[in-house]
């Protein structure tokens, strides 16, 4: 079973090799680390004892609070140097905290106070302060063991950058789970925005090369076919060209009808998710059972996700899966709906073999939802999805 969840990380990713006596690259990388530990905390703790304590003092006065909040920035961004170099020297994979929303606050004032109760801030100000004997033991024993003990030097280089990426993770990563997951949906939204863009240039593509073209041609017809009834030519030929422009109505009708559809089915608005799905699966090449059990009716949107998701799965299983059945079951367990899509075809299927499967991994993730797929090689296929339940907001409009 293949889970695709971006935001879970394996807990021994950013582990370390084994120590070994041999100076290979990621000792001297430790070595480096140590070393500059030194230079690197004096600078810091020179910065947090002249910017922070100074302007801290300064509180009383009116340019007090301005200087501490530029102090505190400043402080943030000495922290996203820190984490860069312990990714790059340590191995150590640190979430970057999530940006100040400045933009959200009210006036100069609204965002003074936004950065001054940064937590972010305070703590790296509190690694720059704690830092500095360390940095001084690390960087003696270091420098002395080059030149003394350097056989045993990696085996004292792992134990103190071990103490080091504690640190770093204490102080440095996001505050909390809430910061965690701060960072991790502003990350999904930009797949939100990306699968937006990528709709409306389908849909435009649809209109261009469909719809519009078919009118184009309506036009050209029709305007043809007027010159000729005002030529007094009204044979055969002209009842011919208005033929022809009815049909091109009706095809241009039918396009737009599958368009309007795709974007969003009237069926799902006026009937919800069992119709709509029934209706989906009858367009299925594969038999496909249908079961919905809902005692009442999601959020719109979790509603039009789950059903383009059911969507491209069966079209999926229509043109790859050479099964002979298929079933969908939807239901709602506490506060998540679930999906989940079965054949019998030939297996195989994963997120990463194809672009489609993998868009829809992404626009669940983005609603913090879940995509696995069970897909051994000669079947059967089990695709489960889930998302979270919100319940569909009363309209004050309708009676």
């Amino acid at each position: 079973m293949t889970a695709t969840h971006p935001g879970h990380r394996p807990a021994d990713e950013d582990r370390p090799p084994p120590v070994r006596i041999a100076y290979d690259a990621h000792t001297w990388k430790e070595i480096s680390h140590l070393l500059l530990n030194f230079p690197l905390a004096l600078v810091g703790f020179l910065y947090v004892m002249i910017a922070l304590v100074v302007s801290g003092a300064l509180t009383i006065t009116v340019i007090g609070f301005p200087l501490l909040a530029l102090s505190l920035m400043g402080a943030r961004l000495m922290g996203r140097f820190e984490r860069v170099r312990a990714r790059a020297l340590l191995g150590l994979r640190v979430e970057e905290p999530s940006r100040l929303p400045l933009h959200r606050a009210d006036g100069v004032f609204g965002r003074m106070w936004m950065i001054l109760k940064d937590s972010v801030a305070w703590r790296t100000a509190l690694y720059d302060l704690v830092r500095l004997p360390w940095g001084i033991l690390t960087f003696t024993v270091t420098l002395t063991s080059l030149f003394v003990l350097w056989p045993v030097l990696p085996f004292l280089a792992r134990g103190m950058t071990n103490v080091d990426r504690a640190l770093v993770r204490g102080l440095l990563s996001p505050s909390d789970e809430l910061e965690r997951r701060i960072a991790e949906l502003e990350s999904d939204r930009g797949v939100v925005v990306d699968t937006a863009a990528a709709d409306l240039r389908r849909i435009e593509r649809d209109l261009h090369d469909g719809a519009q073209a078919r009118l184009v041609n309506l036009a050209m017809g029709l305007g043809l076919a007027k010159e000729k009834l005002l030529e007094g030519q009204a044979d055969e030929h002209v009842a011919a060209m208005v033929e022809e422009a009815h049909g091109e109505v009706k095809l241009a009708l039918q396009e737009l009808r599958d368009l309007a559809r795709g974007i969003h089915p009237a069926v799902l608005t006026d009937r919800g998710l069992d119709a709509a799905l029934s209706a989906v699966a009858s367009r299925c090449t594969v038999p496909v059972k249908v079961t919905a059990e809902l005692a009442s009716r999601p959020a719109a949107a979790i509603e039009g996700i789950a059903y383009f998701t059911v969507s491209e799965l069966l079209q999926n299983i229509s043109k790859h899966s050479g099964a002979r059945s298929a079933t969908v079951d939807v239901w709602r367990s506490d506060d998540r709906l679930l999906i989940q899509v079965w054949d019998d075809g030939r297996g195989g299927a994963s997120p990463d073999a194809g672009s489609g499967m993998r868009g829809l991994a992404e626009r669940l993730d983005a609603v913090d939802g879940l995509f696995v797929v069970d897909s051994p090689p000669g079947g059967p296929t089990t695709v489960t999805a889930e998302l979270p339940w919100r319940d569909r907001a009363e309209d004050p409009h309708r009676a």
